[in-house]
């Protein structure tokens, strides 16, 4: 498997020949060029449950020292706990020691700025371009950094969601609400427990243990989780809840175990957090290109206005900075809410549900049935390896261009917007292929719709 480098970090499998993989060598390098690039004199360093965690925290806790650098360590946290880390910390930066929704044998570094946010494009290809270059320089023996640890992250972020404007904690407490929630055996299982608690919600860890041995695939998709999907079957549980094993994405199971939809998560934020806020604010919300349009339909109910923005969370944070939205995210069941930090965080999302759940009165799959109803299907379509996937798509958008019920944004790969559906295609940035993510009223019309423009592909290939 061959190291995947990207302007957001490093990530690969564990094990495995010199340049193949994600080896201590690679950790080294990178680390020092991301030290190299911050200047600064203090890093917060966080990891989620994977089993080479220990092994990578050391070879960036000790590169990180040799750099001269105080490091924060911060033991096992979810990625959003980092985040707010690096903030409550007034640190220079951070490192995720997480390959967030990726299979056991993967692991990652994900770098964030002094503000605890992911580095920009400009700043990521920055630090590729300083471990290329490998010109680096480390300090004198008097000169080398020490470890702090801190094990109070996780407890502060649980008291920062609770404290939260619109997180309702005594509506809460007052449903008595009993949830069920698979953790997958990483961080989730430390921390959730310790916010239901003090929510005073009763629940059930399926998954609980921090070992790092995933239980089943970790990526919060149906197909993955008919486990606790036969435990809300069973009945007794007003919620189910799933997250990743850094705890950036979330998904729901209504109280009959049926699948509440991961792109549904933002929404049902969104909804409660719009209508709590009519008056108050610009109701702008912004999600990727390739999310639900749900999330506009929601949005312009209230009478606010919604952005897309090209995929990956610093796209979005970043659009949702300039147009001042009070929410936003990803379809995959990230939500960002500013007024806690530009970050997706599964625990600001379910405490915001919760909430909207408590002050309704109603089930989970009563509110699932408030929004307005789509289907995404995903397809992918394969390529030989010296494809010129920009030039086909260059011919997709100037297709399009000319039907009249067609909008087009070519910001990232192409979208062609129609009134009652949409289509998407965007290149791979890691293998030879263009991904097309469609949505209609249907899974039948969304599929079609993403294989007319499958075959659209095709036939310019000849």
């Amino acid at each position: 498997m061959t190291l995947i480098k990207s302007i957001s970090g490093i990530r690969g499998t564990i094990g495995g020949r010199t340049g193949d993989t994600l080896n201590p060598l690679d950790i080294v390098k990178f680390t020092t060029a991301y030290a190299t690039f911050i200047k600064g004199h203090k890093i917060v360093v966080g990891r989620d449950g994977r089993i080479s965690g220990p092994m990578v925290r050391d070879v960036v806790c000790g590169t990180l020292v040799g750099m001269g650098y105080e490091v924060i360590d911060i033991g096992l946290a979810t990625t959003p706990t980092t985040e707010l880390a690096v903030r409550w910390h007034e640190a220079d930066g951070g490192i995720i020691i997480t390959a967030s929704h990726n299979p056991t044998q993967w692991n990652a570094l994900k770098l964030l700025n002094s503000e605890g946010e992911f580095l920009t494009a400009a700043d990521g290809a920055e630090v590729l371009r300083i471990a290329e270059a490998e010109d680096f320089d480390y300090a004198p023996v008097e000169k080398l950094g020490h470890v702090v640890m801190d094990d109070t992250m996780n407890q502060r972020h649980v008291e920062s969601v609770l404290g939260l404007r619109l997180a309702d904690v005594e509506a809460i407490r007052k449903r008595h609400f009993r949830v069920c929630a698979d953790t997958i055996n990483s961080v989730g299982g430390i921390i959730l427990p310790q916010m239901f608690e003090a929510l005073g919600v009763d629940y059930e860890i399926l998954n609980g243990e921090c070992t790092g041995q995933f239980a089943h695939n970790p990526e919060p998709l149906e197909k993955n989780l008919q486990g606790i999907m036969d435990k809300m079957r069973q009945g007794g549980f007003d919620l189910g809840i799933v997250v990743d094993p850094d705890v950036d994405r979330l998904a729901f199971i209504c109280e009959d175990g049926r699948m509440f939809g991961e792109e549904y998560t933002l929404v049902s934020v969104a909804d409660y957090v719009l209508g709590a806020s009519n008056g108050q604010a610009a109701l702008n919300t912004v999600s990727n290109l390739s999310s639900t349009r749900a999330l506009r339909d929601v949005t312009e109910k209230y009478g606010g206005k919604y952005t897309a923005a090209a995929v990956g969370e610093v796209n979005v944070t970043t659009k949702m900075k300039e147009v001042g939205a009070i929410i936003g995210g990803e379809g995959n069941g990230g939500v960002i809410y500013p007024e806690s930090h530009y970050g997706r965080d599964a625990l600001v999302g379910i405490a915001l549900f919760l909430s909207s759940l408590a002050q309704k009165g109603c089930t989970t799959s009563e509110l699932r049935r408030t929004f307005p109803d789509y289907q995404i299907a995903k397809n992918r379509i394969d390529l030989t390896p010296d494809t010129d996937v920009d030039a086909i798509l260059v011919k997709v958008k100037e297709m399009f261009a000319q039907d009249p019920e067609a909008q087009v944004n070519d910001i990232d790969g192409v979208k062609i917007d129609f009134p009652a559906r949409w289509v998407h295609l965007r290149k791979s940035n890691t293998e030879p292929i263009i991904r097309v993510y469609s949505e209609a009223q249907t899974m039948e019309e969304a599929d079609e719709l993403g294989k007319r423009l499958m075959q659209v592909v095709y036939d310019m290939q000849g």
